[in-house]
């Protein structure tokens, strides 16, 4: 499972990151408009899949399950944040999120 989370880490943030450094057009409708905002969310994104790559490396369960937890608590809170569940980024922050909560309860059980 640490694997798996952090391969669709890495999977699906190759793409947004891509996607927000040359401005697709797909972006702006589930990001918003280029802002310094949206630099700051791209610095975060890289951030996570640089550390998800690392970590498939280094396999150190205690720096993946808080790299895991941290996404899971921000990727839950986005509904609220947003105020809506009907955001591609919030549905699939919501997927994400379960995905690495059963990687965190395999973790814990490991441990």
């Amino acid at each position: 499972m640490i694997v798996i989370s952090l391969l669709v880490n890495i999977l699906v943030l190759v793409p947004v990151c891509s996607g927000l450094i040359t401005d697709a057009d797909w972006t702006e409708e589930a990001y918003g408009p280029a802002t310094p905002a949206r630099s700051i969310l791209l610095s975060i994104y890289l951030t996570i899949a640089l550390s998800s790559a690392a970590l498939l490396v280094l396999r150190d369960p205690k720096f993946i399950a808080a790299l895991l937890m941290v996404q899971v608590i921000y990727k839950l809170t986005t509904p609220f944040t947003v105020g809506t569940v009907a955001n591609p980024v919030v549905v699939s922050n919501i997927a994400i999120s379960v995905l690495h909560v059963v990687t965190l309860v395999v973790i814990w059980r490991s441990l």
